[in-house]
């Protein structure tokens, strides 16, 4: 009985990590740019050297855990905007953007100008170049494919478009940003750049909500469980230990 317990409490446990994630995403299915995570869960057996090495001992003592999450790196769809310092890639590839943290990466291209003159994030992380920050000067903005900014037809810098190789361990920092492993970062001439657009979320709202509510049904299904085996140990204490 005490396995069943201690499985309903691993799973309660991995169900709830779980609809954290499911909840963020959610909650950033209007966010430009955004990449939802996925959980993978895994087996973990609570006696590392059972007693006795069985089928049932196995099954009774193996316990499902969360075992992290991994970023879907699946595009979003491009929209037109009308905003001239509204940028989108088209083709795998990040904008490189620097924060108090150090050099972060992101797709979302919604850009402004500080008061400074440098080109921002819309949380004022300057937008990197290929020599550093870009400063602005008062025009019309002019964004080609491949990065390069003009203001009334003068060069003012380049977008700084960067990718990573395959497999490539990429970390989700807040909504849009994301870290990688330190000179992990190469050249993403495959990308193009799309003035006065910006990528959508790649999160399905539909299916999300579904998946949502389905983990929620676990977790309360779970829940239930183990309030029936407290029950149980109550019982079996009030009734049987009195007897020894």
């Amino acid at each position: 009985m005490d396995s069943g317990f201690y499985a309903a409490c691993a799973g309660l446990r991995a169900q709830s990590q779980s609809l954290e994630v499911a909840a963020h995403n959610l909650a950033n299915v209007n966010t430009p740019g955004f990449r939802g995570e996925q959980t993978t869960f895994q087996s973990v057996l609570a006696l590392a050297r059972p007693s006795v090495s069985n089928a049932l001992n196995v099954v009774t003592n193996n316990y499902g855990v969360l075992e992290g999450t991994h970023i879907d790196m699946s595009k979003g769809t491009l929209a037109s905007t009308g905003n001239a310092l509204d940028v989108g890639i088209e083709g795998s590839g990040f904008f490189a953007v620097q924060t108090a943290r150090g050099t972060r990466y992101t797709r979302n291209g919604s850009f402004q100008v500080s008061t400074s003159g440098q080109l921002v994030t819309a949380a004022g992380d300057p937008v990197l170049g290929d020599t550093g920050a870009i400063r602005v000067p008062a025009g019309a903005v002019a964004i080609s494919s491949d990065g390069t900014l003009s203001v009334n037809g003068t060069v003012a810098g380049q977008i700084r478009i960067v990718d990573f190789p395959a497999g490539t361990k990429l970390t989700a920092e807040g909504a849009t940003l994301l870290s990688a492993p330190a000179g992990s970062e190469q050249p993403a001439p495959q990308a193009s750049l799309r003035q006065s657009m910006l990528e959508s979320s790649n999160v399905d709202a539909v299916s999300s909500i579904a998946g949502l509510i389905g983990t929620q049904r676990e977790a309360e299904m779970l829940g239930r469980a183990m309030s029936l085996f407290d029950t149980e140990f109550n019982h079996i204490a009030a009734s049987e230990l009195a007897k020894v």
